[in-house]
């Protein structure tokens, strides 16, 4: 008896060292030779790899594996010792298979990130899908080594739970679907600028998981919106507007009513040396006069036809935005007036800028605008704008004056 636990002991023994060596040689050897060969590569995708120590935990799988080989043959003489070692080797390489998968899967997602493939796709959702997928594996395998019963057998089992699962869990299976969803419908990708008022969410996506859509906004704030929202509530994605490569301004000023009026001879010679209204002036001229020609009594301008200073003004902008360097000219160009309102005529522009940066895109709306107006007095027209205070108290002074004047 004690010439057998003696032969066991020593078996056992033996199967460690020989483990630890094949562990030395895998670790020391392969991995590192493989280490060294990956530091010299010029590609950089196994850096990421080599950073996020796949090799090395797989190297823990060899000493195992011999171990499963050997131990049990150490044992043969205690048959219960030797299948509860074998169960508790094999549960120990199911965990260290499925970290070492984690490990890739991490560094598969590092990798996307590095070659901007995340922002086409949500990687990180499908490597989290993955995850959770492999976690169940794992967990039934683990339970039917150590229960000694086949997967099969638990399988049949999750129907009965799966309704207690879906109420206790109903926020999270949600959250689980709609990422999916986003997932595969590309709604969301980091780097879109999404805007949802409902949560204050107004800034670039960061990250997208499967529960929860990660969002910086301009402030450099923070927030975190459900991934079932983004599918149950409405909000706005910006991305096409990125890959399209124009930004849309769409603004309109109110002209006062009162300062519309025909041009005159005077201020049709003026504004003939204008460079973008030579041609219009020419060509519109000839056309009004073809007109007047036909028409009786021509000389009331209630008969005939005459140029409007607030046309021409839409007839310089519109020339003036089709040679501008920063509109965009393969997108919609309209200067259009809109329904009059109470303060007066809107001129509403709706171009697009060939630069979809934010600051660019205000500097150019703003140089746009900034001229605009400028050159209103060149054509008689006023922009509206309500009276002021010192507006008030001017007239006031003008009037007290006047009364102080006749009395």
């Amino acid at each position: 008896m004690v010439s057998e636990n003696l032969v066991t002991g020593i078996s056992i023994l033996g199967s460690l060292l020989f483990a630890l060596i094949v562990y030395l040689i895998v670790r020391r050897v392969i991995v590192r030779t493989v280490n060294l060969v990956i530091k010299h590569s010029k590609v950089s995708w196994d850096d990421i790899f080599m950073r996020h120590q796949v090799l090395e935990k797989m190297a823990l799988l060899a000493p195992l594996f011999v171990l499963s080989l050997l131990v049990p043959l150490a044992l043969s003489g205690s048959p219960l010792l030797s299948m509860l070692t074998d169960r508790l080797l094999q549960f120990t390489i199911v965990i260290l298979v499925i970290r070492v998968i984690y490990s890739a899967l991490d560094a598969a997602n590092k990798v996307a990130d590095f070659n901007l493939v995340s922002r086409r796709l949500p990687i990180k959702s499908f490597v989290q899908l993955l995850k959770l997928f492999l976690f169940f594996i794992a967990i039934i395998i683990c339970v039917s080594i150590l229960s000694d019963q086949s997967p099969v057998y638990f399988l049949s089992g999750l129907g009965v739970a799966t309704g207690l699962v879906m109420l206790v869990f109903k926020d999270t299976i949600l959250g689980f679907v709609a990422g999916i969803q986003l997932a595969a419908n590309r709604m969301v990708s980091p780097g879109d600028w999404i805007q949802m008022d409902k949560y204050g969410a107004d800034g670039s996506v960061e990250e997208v998981s499967l529960t929860t859509v990660k969002v910086r906004n301009w402030d450099q704030t923070i927030t975190m919106v459900p991934a079932y929202a983004l599918v149950s509530d409405a909000f706005k994605n910006w991305r096409g507007m990125s890959e399209s490569g124009g930004r849309r301004i769409k603004r309109a000023l109110i002209i006062d009513s009162q300062s519309i009026k025909f041009i005159s001879d005077e201020d049709k010679l003026r504004l003939a040396k204008v460079n973008h209204l030579k041609d219009y002036l020419t060509s519109k001229t000839t056309e009004i006069d073809e007109f007047n020609a036909k028409v009786s009594d021509a000389g009331m301008r209630v008969n005939s036809r005459h140029l409007t200073n607030i046309g021409t003004f839409r007839a310089y902008m519109v020339h003036f935005l089709r040679n501008h360097p920063n509109v965009h000219q393969k997108m919609t160009l309209l200067v259009r007036q809109l329904a009059p309102v109470s303060e007066g005529i809107p001129i509403e522009i709706y171009v697009f800028t060939n630069d979809t940066r934010w600051d660019v895109y205000e500097d150019i709306q703003a140089d746009i605008f900034d001229h605009i107006y400028a050159i209103l007095p060149e054509f008689g027209l006023r922009a509206f704008q309500a009276p002021s205070g010192a507006d008030l108290r001017s007239l006031h002074s003008v009037t007290g004056h006047t009364q102080a004047t006749k009395i």
